[in-house]
């Protein structure tokens, strides 16, 4: 009979606890929600239509070719058919293979071109001053702009229907940036933010969406209220009526064709040779498709190694470069 007792209490008291630790659990789940509803965590957005260029996408399938990575500027259909006609003029001058090498993040072309899965690519001067460090990887020449200077800005721009007028009213708004490596979708962006006494922490929340078209996609969708981008880009969309801008950068050094280590001097010397002759303006625009739509638009010239310290300088301090 005791004995008997004794399990009816335990039947009891194991009843009780477990109705206990239910209760707690909710409140636990219910207090932990409240505490994180007023706060907007910076979240990857996905904006992109599905595209049939894969991560891995090689174009033309040279299993000896030369292979050429680039930072994600436009769509990767666009930006794929334009260096597709890029690579045929390299052929033409080099006599050698090229094929593409797609990669749907800035870090994966980063890393492809220090891993030798790549043996040239177009970097903006984050990508190219972290391949540099990382992985030794060399420069062979910087970009010309329309005024063939081998500079390039950013900009920040809003919706049309914006009361977001100037940089300054940016504070306690939504802010989507291009890639997290990205000199005219982050880091130039970031620092013109900064310079209007506006860090992330003022803002109410940011975004890196990958590339400057996400960033429009973010901004015109309303999900985010200003964004940072590439020049060119930028005044073809405004002067669409499609976005407005409201601040422009100073200039900063332009993008830079890079070349994996390993890479023998001869095919260094060679491609450099036809880049600083590649003329897109001239005798060589027949054989290109949309060149005027890249941040090179009048060919290449050489690195000056000086001019990239800023950068370098601006990339440590925001955490890209250890």
């Amino acid at each position: 009979m005791y004995i008997v007792k004794n399990l009816h209490l335990s039947k009891i008291f194991s009843s009780f606890y477990i109705k206990i630790f239910k209760i707690l659990f909710i409140l636990f789940v219910f207090f932990s929600t409240i505490a994180c509803g007023d706060k907007e965590v910076p979240k990857k957005v996905s904006l992109y239509k599905r595209s049939s260029v894969s991560k891995n996408y090689i174009s033309h399938g040279e299993i000896n070719s030369l292979k050429f990575g680039f930072d994600l500027r436009l769509t990767p259909k666009e930006d794929v058919r334009i260096y597709n006609s890029f690579l045929s003029y390299l052929e033409k001058r080099t006599g050698k293979k090229f094929s593409i090498v797609f990669s749907k993040t800035y870090r994966d072309t980063i890393e492809n071109l220090g891993k030798g899965i790549t043996q040239f690519a177009a970097l903006g001067t984050v990508s190219c001053i972290i391949a540099k460090k990382k992985y030794g990887a060399g420069c062979l020449v910087m970009g010309l702009n329309e005024e063939g200077k081998a500079e390039y800005k950013a900009v920040i721009f809003t919706r049309l229907d914006s009361p977001i007028n100037s940089i300054s009213d940016l504070k306690g708004r939504r802010f989507a940036f291009g890639s997290k490596y990205s000199t005219q979708g982050h880091i130039i962006p970031r620092k013109m933010l900064e310079d209007e006494g506006i860090k992330l922490e003022d803002l109410a929340g940011y975004v890196f969406t990958g590339s400057h078209v996400e960033t429009v996609r973010a901004v015109l969708s309303g999900e985010y209220d200003a964004g940072g981008m590439q020049d060119t880009l930028a005044k073809r969309l405004a002067s669409e009526g499609k976005i407005r801008i409201i601040a422009i950068s100073k200039p900063y050094p332009s993008s830079l064709i890079c070349y994996n280590r390993n890479v023998a001097p001869a095919t260094v010397k060679s491609v450099k040779e036809a880049l600083l002759d590649f003329d897109p303006k001239g005798k060589d625009a027949s054989i290109l498709i949309d060149w005027d739509r890249t941040e090179m638009p009048n060919g290449f010239t050489v690195v000056h190694e000086d001019r990239l310290q800023e950068i370098m300088d601006l990339t440590t301090r925001y955490g890209l470069l250890r």
